[in-house]
């Protein structure tokens, strides 16, 4: 098992010194998941420049050229088929001196307050969670890199935060809160699965009783799809549903005539596009993975249906 580190320069905004620096944190964290050898490449005027040493990443004391705006790093891991220790794919973050970077492939990308993100940040995100990779491309060539994520999101109703809430404390007008969402655009809300409406707690729901299903309980389940689903890609190099082609999405998500007549109905009704429609097929599946059930049902379909809430740039 390896992990791959690095960082793209793109304006040409790092001095030597943030290069180093960030470079520098990037080793350590690649070394808190184990490594006992190290290879690292970058491009320069005198063409690329690779290094391989059987050293952990933060031994190596790299040190990058001002030139070089690319920089990718290997190592090899020790924790390799330890299921204790083996943390390869957890994401991870830093800092220089104000410039975050992150590492999201195989993991979780959470972004908070959604529209307060630049647009055009947000837009770059449609190719990766289309594709799985992502492309830089630059004068000197083009770099394609694995960035294959699961994207979560959490965004307010409103700018003050309490839209459509039975208090009436929102004081946003209607034009404020459309300049609010229009960083969200259609195409970037059609790569995301499921949009789910999350309204305030009330006081009683504090404070019921009731004891809500476990963790252990939840992953049992989820353990229970993910099993089905090895088994259903087995020999493919698909591992989930999520990853399925459209030529998969045909022969795994076939419906009956009932089902067939609700997705055409929802598809018309509510706008949906090609992409949109394999995507609630693929969350269907899902859902009747987690219900055990050999063929997507009415009410499977249903809920996925319902996951995609087209109301949401309406504010």
């Amino acid at each position: 098992m390896c992990c791959l580190f690095g960082f793209v320069d793109y304006a040409g905004s790092l001095s030597v010194k943030q290069k180093n620096h960030l470079i520098r944190e990037l080793s350590i964290a690649a070394e808190v998941r184990g490594t006992d050898a190290t290879g690292i490449a970058y491009n320069t005027s005198r063409g690329l420049q690779i290094y391989k040493r059987p050293l952990a990443a933060y031994r190596l004391h790299l040190r990058i050229p001002a030139e070089a705006h690319v920089v990718m790093g290997h190592t090899r891991m020790t924790t390799q088929g330890s299921a204790k220790k083996n943390y390869n794919n957890h994401p991870f973050f830093g800092c220089v001196k104000g410039k975050r970077f992150a590492l999201a492939h195989n993991g979780v990308l959470f972004l908070d307050e959604l529209p307060e993100f630049d647009k055009t940040a947000l837009e770059t995100l449609r190719q990766p969670l289309e594709d799985g990779v992502v492309t830089i491309t630059r004068a000197s060539g083009s770099l394609t890199l694995p960035s294959r994520f699961m994207l979560v999101c959490a965004m307010n109703p409103c700018k003050c935060g309490w839209r459509g809430h039975p208090s009436g404390k929102c004081t946003c007008s209607d034009k404020e809160v459309e300049k609010y969402v229009q960083k969200i655009s259609g195409p970037l809300l059609d790569r995301i699965d499921l949009h789910v409406n999350v309204p305030s707690v009330e006081y009683e729901a504090m404070r019921r009783k009731s004891k809500p299903e476990s963790s252990a309980q939840v992953k049992e389940r989820v353990d229970a799809a993910r099993a089905i689903q090895s088994r259903r890609f087995e020999g493919t190099g698909i591992p989930c549903n999520a990853q399925m082609t459209p030529p998969m999405v045909g022969r795994f998500c076939e419906l009956d005539s009932r089902c067939d007549a609700l997705m055409k109905s929802a598809f018309e009704r509510m706008g949906l596009t090609a992409r949109s429609h394999d995507r609630v097929l693929r969350v269907a599946r899902t859902i009747a993975d987690l219900d055990g059930a050999e063929h997507i049902g009415v009410e499977h379909l249903s809920e996925a249906i319902q996951y995609r809430n087209t109301d949401i740039l309406k504010g």
